[in-house]
């Protein structure tokens, strides 16, 4: 997943929090919260400092300010089954101030099947104190606690947010009313195998964020005098705002009234337009201006666990089955009566308990005296809750643990909302597809194995199918780990099978935020051996392989016909659409099933593909990211994202016989750039020196921010007018002023520290820190004086510039090509560097953010700070550790299915999730798209066949490969190609095509693409272009050519 694209709508990083809904002019907004619960949450707390360096995928989640609300509140989570196991461990790597795990139970059998910290040496220790050391590893900056006692008022007041998993319904009632008649937050999860519970009660609570969305911008073209008055934006993106957001203004010129004014609430008109208050009385509009959405806070009170238990308000998961909370509703109180009643829960698959469930649940209904009542109770949902309600699954734990933990993380911040109240799951696709098919008691009875929780919904026969699986896991990232830990715990090539994991990084400060194998002595060494043996620690039978390769052709002699062929599935955990892309054509070709999922912050998606049933993954592609147009970069940047834009220069390696014969080849104006940059860095500005380097770095400031912007303003002064009488710089044209270089200016000294010690590394030359030597030095330098010269062409749109590189200047080029040193005169090598955010010391950020905010400076742009720099210049992805943990809960409900086999597509199911609105969507997978020639139905799964050897041990020819579509498929070949090489079309030349027609295929395909094919390769793909028999053209499967 991507981020979305920006444009005028710009992203700021604007107050979180300003009240108000009217028009007046102020130059402050202040923020008066009218509830701060008494156990201080909401304060911004100690000022802990935040490790930027372990959380900074999850601050651009949450920002800052949430960041230090979470640190100051204390967690406690009780019971230390899977399911408590899955929060806390989310919470932890959150980075609250502490969490107390809490459990009075020893560990049994049927817990080993989802509670990854505790191992077979654990059984008859308490849970708590088993978990603790474990959890405790996870993050250093959160005490981890293990507490044994009852859960007493007195004790429950040290918490800020309490979460209750494994608890009996007395037991929440009474903790529920005692949290809510104190401001405690209360979360209560629960999982009964295939079924999932939440309810939150945060009494009364600011909500400070309500989707986690940056504050959208636009910049104006008109504001009416009016009763409302209605502004218009600049028709070059839309304005993306909502009726009932609230937004502010600034820059507007005359109808200064706006800027600065309290939040006003804006009605939408249209993509365009949107009306705010009375702007009669205002001073008329002259022109400019940026409108910019503000944050709301928002005040919400939840109603107490019993009173929410008769009145239930439902977040629905899966809006097919608009039913099912209710029922669900009902069943889990149910279960509570009957576990109350026997002390134990229903037996896996008793009739007899599943008759008793069913009693108890009418009797529950029929108690029931608010909106809780369901109208007719499905019989048959509630037997299989009896069936399976003993059952305990890693999977579903997973995904109701990552939502827990996002909500243990809003009672903490006021960061997104809340759900409202109760939220029900289940994944009951995952049984049998024969609905008549029953498991027996016996195939379902635990049996002291590590796998009791699973087999109790599932019996005997899926957890032996599930050892044998041989599965090919890509990524050992955030996904890649939680799918690891999910594999170990479902007992996934627990026996004869496999899980092969490759990834070809190495572990950073950065990944423990969220990729929970990892530890901080984990740094640097290799992410997949790193995971696999963690797994093996958390189920010793799991046999598992780790890789170090980068997937694509350049690995096809590792991953060839007969590994993919040995192959059960693939998972993707993958954080580029290309590698997804790759392996999804490779899936496609090996018919293999692929899971594929991603996040981005509190979104998530699943996808699963199934050969012959299913689309896959790239049928369907997201629209492209809008590119912003060089110009704009170049000379006209309205917002930070502009002069954040990374300029990477290219080193040429000039010992290259065909560099020059390259670059003249080059379309437009670029070679004569290319050879004066080479030019440049060769001669006129090789250093030999740092004061050289300081000196180089001296003038290309001046170059940039004064130089460069007063050449713009000489060829477009302030006051210039365009063709049709419109100020020239005007809307998104921002007229510039240069700067003048000052070394008491900390920002111009970052700029020369960092863009010297760049140059430095560049050739070789030693490098300083030393600021007061730099001064020195640069007291020294002589600036070349300038001034602005005319007949210089600056292009003010893309067209006009592509236009210009049409024309080369050819006396130029012949002048460069004659000036630059031959290789061998080279006295030293250029040393590219390639760009690392991560590195705070190799200079590459503080050279980022300083370039980038004296550029804002030129342009009177708010400057940014590193955290954002670092996010826009590093194209980061936001990730949180819940999200990926819901994500993967859900991948692996879609390999328990594949691993039956699985006919039904409706069996499967797609997801999506927001947690921050909350949202969920779940749909079938689409079908695969059916394409026909003659009476032959066809998708993408299908192809021909073709052996290539015949029966008289030679090869086919390409006359033969001809002659047999015409003969066998009534198909005329009309164009033939392998990869990018055409072996044959019907326009070939004469002389060509006698040439190919009596020679083999592989003869041509070697011939044509000029490699020869490895040993590894056991058959080729060819695509076909054919007329039928009418001499029409269709459209047909591709061939899979098979030589060995």
């Amino acid at each position: 997943m991507s981020s979305s694209p920006l444009s005028k709508k710009r992203r700021l990083s604007g107050s979180e929090t300003k009240t108000g809904s009217h028009c007046s002019s102020s130059n402050s907004v202040r923020t008066d919260l009218s509830h701060t619960p008494a156990n201080g949450m909401a304060k911004n707390g100690n000022d802990a400092e935040i490790d930027e360096g372990l959380y900074s995928r999850q601050l651009y989640v949450l920002g800052h300010d949430a960041m230090k609300r979470l640190q100051n509140s204390n967690v406690l989570i009780s019971g230390m089954k899977g399911l408590g196991v899955e929060i806390a461990k989310n919470v932890i790597l959150g980075g609250v101030r502490s969490v107390t795990v809490h459990d009075q139970g020893v560990a049994e059998w049927r817990d080993l099947s989802s509670q990854f910290y505790i191992r077979e040496e654990d059984l008859g220790k308490n849970r708590a104190e088993v978990s603790q050391p474990r959890l405790a590893e996870l993050n250093n900056y959160v005490p981890v606690t293990a507490y044994t006692g009852a859960l007493t008022e007195d004790y429950l007041t040290k918490f800020q947010v309490v979460v209750l998993t494994n608890s009996t319904l007395d037991e929440q009632l009474h903790v529920g009313e005692f949290c809510h008649s104190r401001g405690i937050k209360l979360i209560v999860a629960d999982t009964r195998g295939l079924f999932g519970q939440l309810f939150c009660d945060f009494e009364e609570m600011m909500v400070y964020d309500t989707n986690g969305e940056q504050p959208l911008s636009a910049m104006i073209s008109m504001i009416t005098k009016d009763n409302p008055g209605v502004v218009t934006c600049l028709d070059e993106a839309r304005h993306g705002l909502e009726s009932g957001d609230y937004v502010t203004f600034t820059e507007v010129q005359g109808m200064t009234e706006l800027n600065g004014c309290q939040p006003v609430e804006i009605k939408v008109l249209g993509p365009y337009t949107f009306s705010i208050c009375d702007t009669a009385g205002f001073t008329d509009y002259v022109r400019g201006g940026i409108v910019s959405q503000v944050k709301m806070a928002k005040k919400i009170t939840f109603k107490s666990l019993s009173s929410s238990m008769a009145e239930p308000e439902f977040q629905m998961t899966d809006f097919a089955k608009l039913e099912r909370p209710g029922q669900l509703h009902v069943g889990f109180q149910a279960i509570h009566a009957f576990q109350k009643k026997h002390n134990h829960l229903p037996a896996p698959w008793n009739q007899a308990d599943a008759d008793e469930l069913l009693t108890l649940a009418k009797e529950v209904n029929s108690a029931q005296t608010g909106s809780a009542k369901v109208e007719q109770l499905d019989e048959a949902l509630i037997k299989k809750m009896a069936y399976v309600s003993a059952g305990d699954l890693a999977p579903v734990n997973a995904f109701i643990g990552g939502l827990a933990a996002q909500e243990v993380m809003k009672a903490c911040t006021g960061k997104f909302m809340p759900i409202m109240q109760w939220l029900y799951f289940d994944a009951l696709e995952c049984l049998s597809e024969d609905e008549g098919e029953m498991l027996t008691e016996e195939e379902c009875a635990p049996r002291n194995s590590r796998y009791d929780g699973q087999i109790a919904v599932f019996g005997t026969k899926l957890q032996d199918m599930l050892a044998k699986q041989r599965y090919f896991l890509v990524g050992a990232g955030a996904i890649g780990c939680e799918l690891l830990k999910n594999f170990a715990m479902i007992g996934l090539a627990s026996g004869e099978g496999e899980v092969i994991v490759t990834d070809m990084d190495t572990i950073e400060k950065s990944n423990l935020n969220r990729q929970f194998l990892f530890r901080p002595s984990d740094v640097t060494k290799m992410k997949s051996d790193t995971a696999a043996a963690a797994v093996k620690q958390m189920n010793p039978s799991i046999r598992i392989t780790g890789h170090q390769n980068r997937v694509g052709p350049d690995t096809e002699r590792i991953y060839d016909d007969d590994f993919f062929e040995s192959l059960d599935g693939v998972a993707n955990a993958l954080d580029n659409v290309d590698a997804r892309m790759y392996m999804d054509r490779r899936c496609v070709y090996y018919r293999k099933p692929l899971l594929e999922s991603g996040t981005l912050g509190t979104k998530g998606n699943v996808q699963v593909v199934i050969p012959f049933l299913t689309e896959s993954y790239s049928s369907s592609q997201d629209p492209p990211e809008k590119s912003i147009p060089i110009c704009t970069l170049k000379n006209f940047p309205n917002a930070i994202e502009h002069t954040l834009q990374v300029r990477r220069y290219t080193h040429f390696n000039l010992d290259h016989f065909y560099f020059m014969e390259r670059t003249l080849k080059l379309p437009g104006a670029q070679p004569v750039e290319v050879l004066d940059a080479v030019f440049k860095s060769l001669v006129t500005d090789c250093p030999h020196s740092w004061a050289d380097c300081v000196a180089w770095a001296r003038n290309h400031w001046q170059c940039q921010y004064n130089n460069n912007i007063r050449q713009l303003l000489h060829n477009f002064p302030p006051d210039q007018l365009t063709s049709s009488g419109a100020p020239f710089w005007s809307g998104p044209k921002r007229c510039p002023h240069p700067l003048e270089f000052s070394t008491s200016n900390d920002l111009h000294m970052d700029y020369i520290v960092a863009a010297a010690n760049l140059f430095a590394q560049t050739y070789g030359l030693q490098g300083s820190t030393d600021r007061a030597g730099v001064v020195k030095i640069l007291q020294e330098v002589k600036v070349p004086p300038f001034t602005p010269r005319s007949g210089v062409k600056i292009h003010v749109s893309d067209q006009e510039l592509q236009n210009s590189n049409s024309s080369v200047d050819d006396s130029r080029l012949e002048e460069l090509k004659a000036q630059l040193p031959s290789p061998e005169s080279s006295q030293f090598k250029l040393t590219s560097i390639d760009f690392e955010k991560d590195d705070d010391t190799n200079f590459h950020m503080d050279f980022i953010v300083a370039a980038s905010n004296l550029r804002a400076e030129n342009y009177d742009i708010p400057p940014t700070d590193r955290h954002k720099s670092k996010l826009i210049a590093g194209k980061i992805i936001p990730a949180i550790a819940t999200t990926t943990a819901a994500v993967v809960g859900l991948v692996c409900l879609e390999l328990i299915k594949i691993v039956q086999s699985h006919k039904k597509l409706e069996s499967y199911k797609n997801g999506f999730m927001n947690l921050a609105l909350p949202f969920f969507a779940f749909s079938e997978p689409i079908a695969a798209p059916k394409h026909k020639y003659y009476e032959i139905d066809w998708t993408l799964w299908d192809r021909f066949e073709v052996t290539g050897l015949q029966s008289n041990g030679e090869e086919m020819t390409l006359r033969q490969f001809l002659d047999y579509f015409k003969n066998e498929h009534k198909l005329e070949i009309t164009m033939l190609s392998q990869g990018v090489s055409m072996l044959y079309s019907f326009f070939m030349p004469a002389a060509k095509l006698k040439e190919r027609l009596d020679l083999p295929m592989t003869e041509i395909v070697t011939k044509v693409s000029k490699k020869k094919l490895g040993k590894h390769v056991k058959a080729l793909v060819f695509e076909l272009c054919c007329n039928d028999l009418s001499d029409e053209d269709v459209e047909v499967p591709y061939v899979r050519y098979t030589i060995r």
